[in-house]
C-alpha cells in the first residue's frame, strides 16, 4: 500500500468525488475508519463506522449532487503529522432541481497507514438541504423531533 500524507489522501478524495467514483472514495477509508458529522440533523447519520458503512452512505450521492468544482481548498497542518484540518468549498448543481449550489466544509482528517482513520466533517445541514432541495423535509423532521 502506498503511504500517503493526510493532505495527499484528501486531495485524492476530492479527485475521486469529482470523478463520481464513490467506491474508490470509500476505499480510501481504513476498514475500521470512521466518518463523523457533528452537525448532522434530521435523518442524516452522525457517525459511520467502517469502510462499508461509508460506501453505503456514498452510493447514491452522484444521483443527488453533481459536484463540479472545488472553488477553494486550504489545508492546515496540526501538531500531529497524521492529522490536518481542511477548509474547502464545493460548487455544482443539485440533480433533482438543476439549481447551482456552493457549500463550505471544514474537515478534520486523520490518516493511518495511508487510509482514512477519522474523517470529521463539519458542514451545514441547512445549507446542504437547501442545495439538495430538501430543506422543507429537514425542517419537518426537526419539528417532529421536538414535538
Amino acid at each position: 500500500m502506498v503511504h500517503s500524507t493526510p493532505e495527499e489522501t484528501f486531495r485524492r478524495l476530492i479527485d475521486l468525488l469529482l470523478a463520481k467514483d464513490m467506491n474508490a472514495v470509500a476505499d480510501l477509508w481504513a476498514p475500521d475508519g470512521i466518518a463523523e458529522f457533528p452537525f448532522a440533523a434530521g435523518s442524516s447519520p452522525r457517525v459511520l463506522r467502517g469502510r462499508e458503512e461509508v460506501r453505503a452512505y456514498l452510493a447514491h450521492y452522484p444521483e443527488l449532487m453533481d459536484m463540479k468544482e472545488v472553488a477553494a481548498l486550504t489545508v492546515r497542518p496540526t501538531d500531529r503529522t497524521d492529522t490536518v484540518v481542511v477548509e474547502w468549498t464545493a460548487t455544482g448543481r443539485t440533480v433533482a432541481t438543476s439549481q447551482p449550489y456552493l457549500l463550505d466544509y471544514i474537515v478534520v482528517l486523520t490518516v493511518r497507514d495511508g487510509r482514512i482513520a477519522l474523517f470529521r466533517d463539519y458542514w451545514s445541514p441547512l445549507s446542504a438541504a437547501a442545495a439538495a432541495g430538501t430543506l422543507a423535509g429537514l425542517i419537518d423532521s426537526l419539528e417532529r423531533k421536538d414535538a
